[in-house]
């Protein structure tokens, strides 16, 4: 039997486990475009890992203008299609299934707080073949998602642990805010786009390259895995 840990690992979903971000950029561009609305791809993709709501509401910032709710609800459903036309393109990340599937052999309890919704982000997770009872807090079950810190905080209550017992694992700035403010311990990944700089400045503990180097390096957290041979993803 697996021995237990105390120690918890709260994953975000869309640039930390999915190779999804440029997706979901790619998404919110169309759904922009559908809504006469223009805005560069790369002001876009600074917006990615806040909830959708936040995201829209960023809007009024960058376009200099009010956004009704209605265009928000359109907006918000169109980038929602448009990303399930291209969603078969997402593919894990390197290193996470087995990352997934080494901490659940050792013992080691894990959940995934996202900002997605539950409808885009059941999607994601068949890809990533996420076990069920795996806890998975998505943007609609929290009043408030990233940079608020209700989505890790909820996770941490499903897994029973105290959130300054867990590492939150994300790869934005708006990952590792939201962990600070949550009291867990902020672990950057650059596979979403973000500079190394810029998650320690947001306040990551380490940075790693991806879902593979953590799962290397899951000592540096003080995870100790006794057995080296990976299970199979």
């Amino acid at each position: 039997m697996a021995e237990r840990h105390d120690a918890a690992l709260i994953f975000d979903l869309d640039g930390t486990l999915a190779d999804s971000v440029y997706q979901h950029v790619s998404a919110w561009d169309s759904a922009l475009r559908a809504n006469g609305l223009e805005l560069s791809v790369w002001r876009i993709h600074r917006r990615i890992g806040m909830s959708g709501g936040l995201f829209v509401r960023a809007l009024r910032r960058e376009l200099g203008r009010d956004l009704s709710p209605a265009l928000i609800d359109s907006l918000q459903r169109a980038h929602s299609a448009a990303y399930d036309k291209i969603v078969d393109q997402v593919r894990p990340l390197p290193g996470a299934r087995e990352l997934l599937a080494t901490l659940t052999a050792q013992g080691v309890r894990w959940a995934i707080a996202t900002s997605g919704s539950r409808d885009v982000a059941e999607r994601t997770l068949t890809i990533l073949s996420v076990p069920v009872g795996v806890p998975v807090v998505t943007r609609t079950e929290v009043a408030h998602a990233k940079p608020n810190p209700d989505l890790f905080l909820e996770a941490a209550r499903r897994l029973g642990v105290e959130p300054r017992s867990a590492f939150v694992v994300g790869d934005s700035i708006w990952d590792l805010l939201a962990a600070q403010r949550a009291g867990s311990l902020g672990i950057g990944v650059l596979s979403g786009g973000y500079g190394e700089n810029e998650l320690q400045q947001a306040g990551a503990y380490r940075v790693y390259a991806d879902p593979a180097e953590l799962l290397l390096r899951l000592d540096e957290l003080g995870i100790r895995i006794s057995d080296r041979s990976h299970p199979p993803a």
